[in-house]
């Protein structure tokens, strides 16, 4: 999961899997179209999320191919929500903590 972090925490990264949620696949030729950095760029960024679980990579002829994974993107939604529920037990806690003090 931490590779995932790493690998979403770049803005172009996270355009990429953006496209590749509403496209079922694309290539580092068609994403480097939509963006301001060369080819070689992209095929560096679709590495990372490749080595990091969020994408897959399949050769077609002469392209390469990458798709979603989700599962690795469910993974760390669950994780992030599971923190957010914990944290809003927490602080109600301390909410309830500071009012009785308040009222004391």
């Amino acid at each position: 999961m931490p590779d995932v972090f790493s690998a979403l925490s770049d803005p172009t990264r996270r355009q990429i899997v953006d496209w590749l949620v509403v496209e079922d696949s694309g290539t580092a030729s068609g994403f480097a179209k939509r963006l301001p950095i060369s080819r070689q760029a992209v095929a560096r960024h679709l590495t990372e999320l490749e080595q990091a679980g969020v994408v897959e990579s399949v050769r077609v002829g002469r392209e390469t191919r990458y798709t979603l994974l989700p599962d690795s993107l469910v993974e760390t939604s669950n994780w992030l929500l599971e923190r957010a529920r914990l944290w809003d037990r927490a602080l109600g806690r301390l909410e309830g903590h500071l009012n009785r003090a308040d009222q004391a």
